[in-house]
């Protein structure tokens, strides 16, 4: 295995691709603040309920990708 792909395998691991990965998980609350001002605007409980368990679970998954930066610290893949 050359030593590019054994560093691309390690991206993820990496605090570039933990800033990516909460990038993307952010951009996620776009849709979901849309889909609040719609049902709010509609005046529809399942989907207000529906867009409320997704912002919750985008709210989980970036304190999970930012206890998982924090565990990195200085030990960084893709720096050594």
């Amino acid at each position: 295995m050359s030593k590019a792909l054994s560093k691309a395998k390690g991206f993820k691991k990496s605090k570039s691709g933990t800033y990516l990965s909460m990038a993307t998980t952010a951009f996620g609350a776009v849709g979901v603040a849309k889909q609040i001002k719609k049902a709010r605007a509609e005046h529809d409980r399942l989907r207000l309920i529906d867009a409320t368990v997704s912002a919750v679970a985008i709210v989980t998954g970036l304190a999970l990708l930012y206890r998982e930066l924090k565990r990195l610290g200085d030990d960084d893949v893709l720096l050594g």
